[in-house]
């Protein structure tokens, strides 16, 4: 059975079938080899136990089918990638379950519309290859960063898009410290790039 499509990341090798999805974790040469099989096979089992943990708590998610190794078979959502899809209304539905996650103390790592996917009215999130679990304000100040970041290199109307995510958020019980914390990263941001020019 042939793939679809074929993604190669800087960690793992994707590929896209009819109905599911593999994802696969590639061998870092410089690594000793026994211990980058001990931490691929150990990532894996976290990502694939964050992804579970996100779904339970309401926030859509892909099936796990199944966890081997240094590989993750799930299932295949379908639907356009919300990068060709944003609104101000999906930006703050994005907004509600990333406040969701957070509230279980969930680090998403990567929130970008690449990694979301809106299929039958549900926003998907499907790449949890960088997540991880932290109760600090900083983490979740980062990744609501990441996410702005990704709305301004997209997106004319960014600044909308990003307001309607923070009243998401907070709707949704998100504190409005960690939203501070990222604007306050924003700002470190600037700060170095105009000490560096």
């Amino acid at each position: 059975m042939q793939p679809e499509i074929v993604y190669l990341g800087g960690e793992a090798e994707v590929k896209i079938y009819e109905d599911i999805v593999v994802k696969k974790r590639k061998p870092k040469r410089y690594r000793i080899k026994e211990l980058d099989d001990v931490l691929r096979f150990k990532r894996t089992k976290t990502e694939a136990k964050i992804i579970s943990q996100v779904r339970r708590i309401g926030v859509p998610t892909p099936i796990i089918l199944d966890v081997k190794g240094d590989t993750i078979v799930m299932e295949r959502i379908k639907g356009i990638p919300v990068k060709y899809c944003m609104s101000e209304e999906i930006s703050r539905e994005i907004g509600r379950l990333v406040a969701k996650m957070h509230l279980a103390n969930i680090i998403h790592g990567d929130i970008t519309p690449m990694n979301m996917i809106l299929s039958e009215g549900k926003i998907y999130f499907v790449d949890f290859g960088l997540a991880f679990i932290d109760n600090r304000v900083e983490p979740m100040g980062v990744d609501i960063h990441v996410y702005f970041e990704s709305l301004k290199a997209s997106f004319e109307n960014w600044e909308r898009l990003r307001d309607a995510f923070i009243q998401g958020y907070l709707e949704a019980g998100g504190k409005i410290e960690v939203i501070e914390r990222a604007k306050e990263i924003e700002e470190r941001g600037r700060y170095i790039e105009r000490r560096m020019t």
